[in-house]
């Protein structure tokens, strides 16, 4: 037997139903916090990403970096926003990341005591 409700339902109602919100008279906002895209976007924006070649360089290397060093990465990430560089070095550890600051993005990344540790293509420096 088909246990569909017959009554007529406005669009809201239906909502209300399917959302399981209940029937709620307009000007009631439900209890859920709703995140605006702008919020999302924000979020995700802030997160430190890891270009390709970075990606290969710590993974052929075997590094892993605890949430402590990502923590530590991005506060220097912050700093070098805060001096307004573009293309930044960021050295922790025995680690040396180049940040590319407006997108934060890690484009490469190498250990203390490899060949070549020249870096170009930067305008600042950050310690952490």
């Amino acid at each position: 037997m088909n246990n569909f409700d017959s009554r007529i339902l406005s669009i809201e109602q239906a909502t209300g139903l399917f959302l399981q919100t209940g029937n709620k008279t307009q000007g009631n906002t439900s209890a859920k916090e709703h995140t605006s895209f702008q919020d999302i976007l924000a979020q995700k924006s802030e997160q430190v990403r890891f270009s390709k070649h970075a990606n290969q360089r710590l993974e052929s290397r075997n590094i892993t970096l605890s949430d402590n060093q990502m923590d530590r990465l991005s506060h220097g990430i912050d700093q070098a926003r805060g001096k307004s560089i573009n293309e930044s070095l960021v050295m922790m550890d025995n680690l040396a990341f180049i940040v590319n600051i407006k997108n934060n993005t890690v484009v490469t990344a190498l250990e203390q005591g490899e060949e070549g540790n020249v870096f170009t293509n930067i305008d600042g420096a950050v310690i952490v």
